[in-house]
């Protein structure tokens, strides 16, 4: 039986595509409409599931950089303990597990980066796909040459969001179009509403309150 679960809506994107910014956003001025804001990263983990920040760094220094001396399987393993923290804050709002959320990519993002990282298909992407199901996800789209501008030309990108060894404009621009190609595989089922490019930050987050506000209020 599917686990219960709040309605929730999801964030998701290619790398660099603004998500960070756009839930900074919400989180300084969240509105009547987002109760509670679901992610992975440093700035909204709690202190005590500060080990959450401190797996994903290892992940990316240790298992992915040194890929040849650890097993695809692993590295997913690694990976699950993120999509496991998102799972578990997103049931529990600290008893009643009742108030609507805003996830910042769910599993799907890190579901493709394990496929494009050679991860063979296995039970634990399956369970993976058996969470519970957004109302919606939220895709901001966004320009590989844009992303490659924000990234300082390579200088902001880790190991798990280019091809190759070192940094370039070509094996960025491979990944995140396979990227966004498995991101969107991964979502054909679900209802998605793109959200298209914008030079100004605040059309993007005003565009994904009309959406929330739809969904969630």
């Amino acid at each position: 039986m599917p686990l219960q679960a709040p309605a929730f809506c999801v964030l998701l994107g290619p790398d660099l595509a603004g998500k960070s910014s756009a839930m900074a956003a919400l989180r300084q001025d969240p509105g009547p409409d987002v109760h509670r804001l679901v992610s992975a990263d440093d700035a909204f983990l709690a202190p005590e599931h500060a080990l959450i920040g401190r797996l994903r760094r290892e992940v990316v220094r240790d298992v992915a950089a040194r890929e040849e001396q650890w097993s695809p399987e692993f590295f997913a393993a690694m990976l699950q303990t993120a999509v496991l923290h998102l799972r578990d804050r997103l049931l529990d709002d600290g008893g009643g597990a009742s108030a609507p959320a805003v996830v910042d990519s769910y599993y799907y993002k890190l579901l493709a980066k394990c496929r494009l990282a050679g991860v063979p298909e296995n039970p634990m992407f399956a369970w993976w796909r058996s969470f519970p199901r957004p109302r919606r996800v939220i895709y901001l789209d966004v320009s590989p040459e844009t992303a490659w501008r924000r990234s300082r030309e390579g200088a902001r990108l880790n190991r798990l969001e280019h091809y190759g060894e070192a940094p370039g404009l070509d094996g960025f621009l491979r990944y995140q179009a396979d990227l966004d190609k498995v991101m969107r595989e991964e979502i054909r089922d679900l209802p998605v509403t793109v959200i298209e490019e914008h030079t100004d930050p605040e059309r993007t987050v005003a565009a994904i309150r009309k959406v929330l506000a739809h969904e969630l209020g």
